[in-house]
């Protein structure tokens, strides 16, 4: 074990440990459950003893009273018959000792002569107080313990106050005191006692027995689960290949062996080129079989030799060890997963991109190789070169650029970036009814970065994802909170072609406006000629979905790329861009004049409306009103601002835009 390995116990140590814990518990349950016998036996046991005083003084003693109040005393007839009853008791071990006390608390009758014509004692007092009110009190004492008892400590007792009745109509002469022996009732009660000790120990130990067995045959299950858990964080679900954090861990501890034995390590990514198509054609299920088959063929030739994992989506991963010709095994890895592979009855053959870079030749970070190695990925795929090694030549990074990436992370996370904003002025009248987001960066270093400083560098990641989708949410939230008169306002993002490519972009884009409570209407999803062009066929599904969920589409930098009109006819387009390369020299360019006199046309034929960028000056604008165009946006009408400049403008627009314009 590493010295940075946390220490693991046993399960054995563990379960000793809870059974320990566990058997602390019972006991407190059994002392609790004991006293709590106890308690109740001794309150039977005095229940007993009233029921006994309430038996003597009802049959034996209240018969044999004439009604006199026994302030007045006992009459020798009674006398006699007292002394006669209490000594048959007392020789049958009935009785302890019985006195007959007046209301006041005083002995009239003892059939010992103790207390006899005195005064109670004061620790008496109140139970006589009581009994002289009609309450029955009963406690366990031992015989002469108090009350003027004569001789020694005697065995324990029950000794009972209870009011005496006597006459007709009946009426309360006295007070009875009379103590019962105790050690019959005691004999009774533990005997009841033991039988429920007993009785609780066993099932406290069956308890303990039950519960030891429920927590080891959970704890195992616990511990199993535990285990398929961790294997399931650390593996990819469809494949059972490593994920990409076992992928992570790998690489670092080969990095540590190759370091210390001098050998090199080559790390490469590779990725299926349009895995999507099959995909869209054939289905996930499909989609899935292939890459399992893929995965399952690329194992049985990597086994005992290197690491193999899939890293997310169509992107694997390949870990190779003091490997002296990786381009060439990696050239044969392509040529495998080129083979034919029957999925459903139908052969299909993919190609694929591998990118890959050696340490430490590129570096040790393991991030860093792995953003490199996917770097030469992209590299290579946009090359049409099967299999390339990282250099700096196709990364359009250096060491400081992805620096900036890493921080790019952080920037999107603690809310960095901000929005700019610069408006679309419509022609015809001046009103100014949606806006475009722009994004910046305000570096904690390097100051407010312009969106060419890092949005190349994020479109050749999957940060482009993270960031496209912070600046659509913070754009709707913006217009949600833009005030009174403004809430017709639309905003436009633009995204890439990387965005396209995503699964789950347009999925993503209609929860953000659920988020937000805004109408799907009011955004506006700027896609670039060129970013459609790079799959066509995913482009136009993606944006098929975002028009049915209401969200707008615009075409930006419109005439700069290669869009069939046939392709064009078929998307739900509902603005065209003119690139502003033709708006700014159209006046003195004829050529590029007509280009945006037919754009136009061409967009109002097919039921687009047309915006021009980069207008700068008025007579562009007058020129751009005669050729028909409907908005226009540029530096004529302010450059990009944040939001709180932007309301102030809108509003002072709003007042003397239209007049200016004509």
């Amino acid at each position: 074990m590493s010295p940075s390995t946390p220490r693991r116990d046993s399960p054995v140590r563990l379960l000793v440990a809870f059974a320990l814990i566990m058997l602390v518990g019972v006991l407190l349950l059994g002392l609790v459950l004991a006293l709590s016998y106890r308690t109740e036996a001794t309150r039977r046991g005095l229940a007993q003893g009233r029921s006994e005083a309430v038996l003597v003084a009802e049959t034996a003693v209240e018969p044999r009273l004439d009604g006199r109040p026994l302030s007045l005393g006992l009459s020798p007839l009674e006398t006699k018959d007292m002394n006669r009853l209490v000594g048959d008791a007392v020789r049958n071990h009935e009785v302890l000792r019985l006195r007959l006390r007046d209301l006041a608390g005083d002995v009239v009758y003892s059939n010992d002569g103790s207390g006899l014509h005195s005064h109670a004692q004061a620790n008496d007092m109140d139970s006589i107080l009581d009994a002289a009110h009609g309450t029955i009190v009963a406690q366990i004492t031992h015989l002469n313990a108090h009350s003027n008892g004569t001789g020694p400590v005697g065995p324990p007792a029950v000794e009972v106050y209870m009011p005496l009745v006597a006459g007709t109509p009946s009426h309360q002469v006295g007070v009875l005191q009379v103590y019962l022996p105790y050690t019959p009732i005691a004999t009774d009660v533990d005997a009841g006692l033991q039988s429920l000790y007993r009785n609780l120990a066993v099932g406290l130990g069956l308890l303990y027995v039950l519960l030891v067995g429920i927590s080891f045959a959970v704890g195992r299950r616990l511990r199993r689960q535990v285990r398929i858990n961790e294997y399931m964080s650390e593996h990819d679900a469809l494949t059972d290949l490593p994920n990409r954090i076992l992928f992570h861990q790998m690489i670092e501890e080969e990095l540590e062996r190759a370091g210390s034995a001098g050998h090199s390590t080559v790390i490469a990514i590779i990725d299926l080129d349009r895995f999507k198509e099959i995909n869209d054609t054939l289905g996930h299920h499909n989609g899935d079989r292939l890459l399992s088959e893929l995965s399952a063929r690329l194992a049985t030739h990597l086994r005992g030799l290197n690491a193999l994992a899939r890293l997310g989506g169509d992107e694997f991963g390949i870990l190779l060890s003091n490997v002296a010709d990786p381009d060439q095994l990696l050239h044969q890895l392509r040529a495998l997963i080129e083979g034919e592979i029957n999925i459903g009855g139908l052969p299909l053959s993919v190609e694929s991109s591998i990118g890959y870079v050696l340490a430490p030749a590129h570096g040790t970070d393991v991030d860093e190789l792995l953003q490199l190695a996917d770097v030469a990925m992209y590299a290579a795929k946009e090359l049409h070169l099967g299999v390339l090694r990282y250099n700096e030549s196709q990364n359009h990074y250096h060491a400081s650029n992805l620096t900036l990436v890493a921080d790019l992370r952080t920037a999107i996370e603690t809310d960095q970036l901000v929005l700019y904003y610069q408006p679309k002025v419509r022609i015809s009248d001046g009103r100014v009814d949606a806006v475009e987001a722009l994004v910046r960066w305000q570096h904690p270093t390097l100051g407010l970065l312009q969106p060419d400083r890092f949005i190349p560098l994020a479109e050749q990641t999957d940060l482009i994802d993270r960031l496209t989708e912070w600046v659509i949410r913070r754009a709707l939230l913006d217009i949600k909170n833009f005030g009174p008169g403004m809430q017709g306002l639309t905003v436009a993002v633009n995204v890439s072609a990387r965005n396209l490519g995503s699964a789950d972009f347009a999925s993503k884009i209609v929860e953000a406006l659920d988020d937000a409570d805004i109408a799907p209407y009011r955004l506006f999803i700027e896609v670039t000629e060129t970013a459609l062009m790079t799959d066509p066929i995913r482009a136009a599904a993606v944006l098929g979905e975002l028009d049915r969920a209401g969200v707008r589409l615009s075409i930006d930098d419109f005439g700069s790329g290669q869009t069939s009109l046939g392709y064009l006819s078929t998307l739900p387009i509902h603005e065209l861009k003119i690139d502003r390369g033709f708006i700014t020299d159209m006046l003195d360019h004829n050529g590029h004049a007509a280009i945006v006199h037919s754009i136009v046309d061409l967009g109002h034929n097919l039921g687009f409306s047309v915006v021009a960028e980069g207008v700068e000056t008025r007579t562009i604008m007058e020129e751009l009103a005669s050729a028909g165009c409907d908005l226009a946006q540029g530096f004529l009408f302010t450059r990009p601002v944040p939001i709180e400049a932007l309301v102030t403008w809108l509003n002072d627009f709003a007042a003397v835009g239209a007049a200016s314009l004509n």
